[in-house]
């Protein structure tokens, strides 16, 4: 068992998503598809058995493109919108139909479990673990397979990340001196690196021109994006002049892209309790979801690993 307290996060969709993609298709007794339910649930049983978290929060999407995002940079998440919905409520997301109607079932079988759940209004799933993850009280592990958040983490605050890229089994802690090692940036220059670099997977354009060696560049020699940018507006700095005339062309982008690159780490947060249970909140919940959606296997292991 741990001898300390350790919140672990995990960045659900990102697992989620991974899941459906990654494990075979497998159907429960009525036809419903349960793939995304059993790897996402042997994802965190396997994590929690691995690193023993005393506390553990799903955080979750409750805006995946939230609209003041959208406003600073309209084409933020473009391509990954099935259909715009008028009024405050998110526009609706491209997901495949058989992975659809398996987030309800995620969230039931969580809550009988009695695993932390939160999201917020208004924002992403990475704002809320950006709010979790600093200033928490205690060590913290962030699951996830999206890589912007690299610039959550931060030894000093003892906070890493465990990146499933390449898969649960096969993350990758990462830590201050794996992110110099890979990007030559700190952690906490790791925004301003995306905002430059751009991510299409986002629909965020970047610095026509200035791919990760130059901004790794011009960060080590300007600290931070706003040093970039009045040293491009300086004629006497010692900024080249092909980077110069790239960063003064993006002049417009880099006004309000940082806002959108740059998790949230203060929104108002519902009262939540991420203390780790070790059995059940609804035990015969639990059994009736597993009934129904052939989880016998994944609930047993889930089971298990909560006992110690």
């Amino acid at each position: 068992m741990a001898s300390e307290q350790r919140l672990m996060i995990l960045d659900s969709a990102s697992m989620y998503f991974r899941a459906f993609f990654g494990v075979p298709e497998v159907l429960a007794p009525d036809g419903t598809p349960v793939n995304a339910v059993r790897g996402f649930l042997d994802f965190i049983s396997r994590l929690v058995g691995d690193y023993r978290p005393s506390h553990l929060v799903c955080a979750w999407d409750n805006d995946w493109r939230p609209q003041w995002r959208v406003d600073l940079i309209p084409s933020y998440k473009t391509h990954r919108v099935l259909r715009a919905v008028p009024g405050p409520r998110p526009d609706i997301e491209v997901v495949p139909d058989p992975l659809e109607v398996q987030v309800p079932i995620i969230l039931e079988v969580l809550a009988a479990v009695g695993l932390c759940v939160v999201g917020a209004d208004g924002y992403e799933a990475d704002d809320v673990i950006g709010t979790l993850a600093t200033g928490a009280p205690m060590p913290v592990d962030v699951v996830t397979g999206d890589r912007d958040l690299f610039q959550l983490v931060d030894d000093a605050g003892d906070v890493r990340v465990l990146y499933i890229a390449r898969g649960v089994g096969n993350h990758e802690r990462v830590t201050d001196e794996v992110v110099v090692g890979k990007y030559r940036v700190l952690p906490s220059q790791y925004a301003d690196f995306a905002t430059m670099r751009g991510d299409a997977s986002d629909g965020l354009p970047g610095v026509a021109g200035i791919g990760e060696k130059t901004a790794a560049s011009l960060l080590l020699k300007f600290g931070d994006l706003r040093g970039i940018v009045d040293a491009a507006g300086d004629p006497g700095s010692e900024m080249s002049p092909g980077p110069r005339r790239r960063i003064l062309d993006a002049a417009d982008y880099l006004l309000v892209a940082p806002k959108v690159v740059a998790v949230a780490r203060d929104i108002e947060l519902p009262a939540y309790d991420a203390r780790l249970p070790s059995a059940p909140r609804d035990p015969e919940r639990l059994a009736e979801l597993a009934q129904r959606y052939g989880l016998d296997s994944p609930v047993k292991r889930m089971r298990a690993v909560l006992a110690g």
